[in-house]
């Protein structure tokens, strides 16, 4: 500790908006990313956290002189402006401490519920009050103001704990008197900050605090109460952090929270439960009620409550403002309901305190597994300020690499290390991914493929084996910091069905999770369950995946075992299995064919998976089977319309009869198909593997005639049905060539 001295859109558009200026900056996080200390998790490993830290690069700090610090923390000290359905602002803790073993602490239900008591007998926040701590470095200009915010309660979606601190700071040129940087507090060290180089220095600070969480963004531009993530229509954007190139559709999408709610997604709460019940049915917080906590139109009892994601919660909107007692701000007055003014007090005023304390709070994820879902649960916790590696040094709080690559340039007390930035992703040891919807899609059969589309609702990320709990912003998760080695990330969406993979993080290297970055969910009303392998199959499984046959591969996990995916009941699926010796198999999964649609609550199941030959020339047989079924079905419906029943050239396959005997011809040649592939799989299952290759070599040819088929049915055919069997049978011969090259 410092002795006291007298010496922080719609991506489409983001995207195109990047992309059309030619902006490209490699992503990445620093290993200091692991050394941040969150509000929302302790900052000592011994305590709970198991990120790692960093060994600092950056110069020792010394206290700055007292009278520079106090004119900088007036100078500096931001409007804060919230939500109008808030109820925990930043306040003084002192009203709330108690001695425990010779201690000094604030106790959460001390603290949760006198801060209610005294709202309530007020009508007013109590002791609204912002605390600086300010440092400089080491034979440097450069110094830090940091402004705290403390806020009784923390509730957000997947998320709450007693106790909440915040934090924004201010890097500060002392020799020209010119803010460099800002950096205000996201939820957690794992998730970048809002930051913004070299603001304007005559204009206040301006802090967006986002409900019930408090992370914190900055407003910068002309509009004090709206985020803008990019510049565009004459404003300035509100942050300045780089982009991301790890996944395709992100690229150009700064890195950085922001403000969710403000920037049209939706973002539901969750009701905070202790020992089973609602916090406001304790008895020992009287003073706390239903109405206590965030209001109850954006709120749901738990995220699998909901049959489908909410669409009707509302965005944010501006209620109080909070300024400087000493310093007048009518443009919050303009822009506010209320304002109220906040004192500035030095947080040494409070390092007395040892700890802020409660009984632990935790979130339950659903986790996906076989036979039955299992339950993880995420704890957090609040570290105290002064007891951070930030505290001292507020450079380890810099997440964007852009930023830090500035300072150091500017400076030589600020070490030159990778961050979400500039030359970083060779640095990021954490993962990146895009969590999307996966719908009905209008190109297929009825019920019969998907789409994936953009998530207009905020979802949360679980590292379960780290453990951490990531947010998306804008249906982007980020989790910095994630050790080298093997991990399993779910993620739970309001209203939509768990999602859960297993990867390996290696450092000094990106890891996008899901396919290609992106992560599809579906809504549980659309929702079947497919399970996969169990303990006595004869492949020992090491990797699954789904493909769809319109949206492509949507799922592909490393597995033990057995394996268990929510897929949506209007999908039809190839399931893929690796075992251990990297031989493949394949299983057909339609669930509008195996009668296991949403709300049947039958899951489809794969039992005793196989690889080889043997499963990929069955799977063939299945999917042409399956198609030709459904294109016979079409050539019936067609010809009780028409009454054709010319088949003069049907018997010969030909299309000379107009399409319904193209048609006709498709479904044969789609039968011949079946045959040959049911032959190689029985040749397979001999062990017969010239058979099998002879039988292999027909099938190919089958599905070439399929083709030319399928050209001249065409206009014969449903468009989805056409568009269906051109998909199903490229599929068929990427498993016919696996077959060829693989075991019997």
């Amino acid at each position: 500790m410092t002795d006291r001295i007298d010496a922080g859109v719609d991506r489409r558009s983001v995207l195109g908006s990047l992309a059309g200026a030619g902006t490209i900056v490699v992503s990445g996080c620093a290993g200091d990313q692991a050394e941040r200390a969150g509000a929302d998790e302790p900052s000592d490993p011994a305590e709970g956290s198991t990120g790692r830290v960093a060994e600092s690069t950056d110069s020792d700090t010394v206290a700055m002189d007292a009278d520079t610090l106090d004119e900088l923390a007036a100078r500096f000290a931001p409007t804060l402006y919230f939500d109008a359905a808030e109820s925990w602002y930043p306040t003084d803790p002192r009203p709330y401490i108690t001695e425990e073993g010779g201690e000094t602490v604030v106790d959460g239900f001390n603290a949760f519920d006198g801060y209610h008591e005294r709202y309530d007998e007020d009508g007013a926040p109590p002791d609204p009050t912002v605390f600086y701590h300010g440092v400089r470095y080491a034979e440097s200009p450069l110094a830090v103001v940091q402004f705290w915010l403390y806020s009784a309660f923390d509730q957000f979606t997947a998320n709450f704990h007693w106790h909440d601190w915040e934090v924004l700071h201010v890097f500060v040129d002392l020799d020209t008197g010119e803010p460099q940087l800002y950096v205000a507090s996201s939820h957690s060290r794992s998730v970048p900050n809002n930051e913004f180089l070299d603001p304007d220095p005559d204009r206040v600070p301006r802090i967006l605090t986002e409900l019930g969480s408090h992370s914190s963004t900055l407003s910068v531009n002309e509009i004090p109460d709206g985020f803008q993530r990019v510049g565009g229509d004459g404003l300035l954007a509100d942050i300045t952090n780089a982009t991301i190139d790890t996944v395709e559709d992100l690229l150009g999408v700064p890195i950085a929270y922001g403000l969710p709610r403000d920037e049209g997604m939706r973002l539901p709460f969750v009701v905070p439960e202790y020992e089973g019940a609602p916090v406001y049915d304790h008895p020992d917080l009287p003073s706390v009620t239903a109405e206590s906590l965030v209001d109850e139109t954006l709120t749901v009892r738990s995220l699998d409550a909901l049959s489908s994601p909410p669409t009707d919660l509302p965005l944010r909107e501006t209620g109080v403002a909070f300024r400087h007692r000493e310093r007048e701000d009518p443009e919050a007055a303009d822009t506010a309901e209320t304002v109220v003014e906040y004192d500035l007090v030095e947080t040494t005023e409070l390092e007395d305190i040892t700890a802020f304390t409660g009984p632990q709070l935790s979130f339950e994820f659903a986790v996906p597994e076989a036979v039955e879902d299992a339950v993880a649960s995420h704890i957090t916790t609040t570290g105290v300020p002064w007891e951070q590696p930030r505290y001292e040094d507020p450079a380890v709080d810099v997440s964007a690499g852009n930023h830090r690559a500035d300072l150091a340039d500017r400076y030589e007390a600020v070490g030159d290390r990778a961050g979400i930035g500039d030359g970083a992703a060779d640095a990021f040891d954490g993962l990146v991914a895009r969590v999307t919807a996966a719908d009905e899609s209008d190109e297929a059969p009825d019920g019969e493929g998907l789409s994936v589309t953009e998530s207009a609702v905020e979802s949360v990320v679980l590292i379960e084996s780290d453990p951490k709990m990531v947010p998306t912003f804008g249906g982007v998760a980020v989790a910095a910091g994630v050790p080298e080695g093997e991990h399993r990330i779910t993620v739970n969406g309001a209203g939509r069905t768990p999602h859960s993979e297993r990867l390996r993080v290696e450092n000094g290297e990106a890891t996008v999770a899901g396919v290609d970055g992106d992560i599809p969910l579906v809504a549980r009303e659309d929702a079947t369950r497919v399970e996969i392998g169990e303990a006595a199959g004869e492949a020992e499984l090491e990797r699954t995946a789904l493909e769809d046959d319109f949206a492509g591969r949507i799922y592909d996990s490393a597995v033990d075992g057995s394996d268990a995916v929510y897929v949506h009941a209007s999908g039809a699926y190839t399931a893929e299995v690796r075992d251990a010796a990297a031989e493949v198999g394949a299983y057909r999964v339609n669930p509008a064919v195996e009668d296991a649609g949403a709300g049947t609550g039958s899951p489809i199941r794969i039992e005793r998976p196989e690889t080889g030959a043997t499963s990929l020339a069955g799977f063939v047989a299945d999917i042409a089977e399956e198609t030709r079924a459904e294109v016979a079905a079409a050539a019936a419906g067609d010809g009780d319309e028409n009454g054709d029943d010319d088949d003069s050239e049907t018997a010969s396959g030909g299309d000379a009869g107009g399409p319904s005997n193209a048609v006709t011809g498709l479904e044969r040649a789609l039968a011949a198909a079946v045959d040959a592939a049911e032959r190689a799989e029985a040749r397979a299952r001999e062990g017969d593997a010239p058979g099998v290759n002879q039988q292999l070599d027909a099938v190919a040819d089958r599905i070439a005639r399929i083709e030319e088929r399928l050209a001249a049915a065409r206009n014969g055919l449903p468009p989805g049905l056409a568009a269906a069997t051109e998909n199903r049978m490229a599929q068929a011969t990427r498993r016919v060539e696996q077959a060829r090259t693989g075991s019997l």
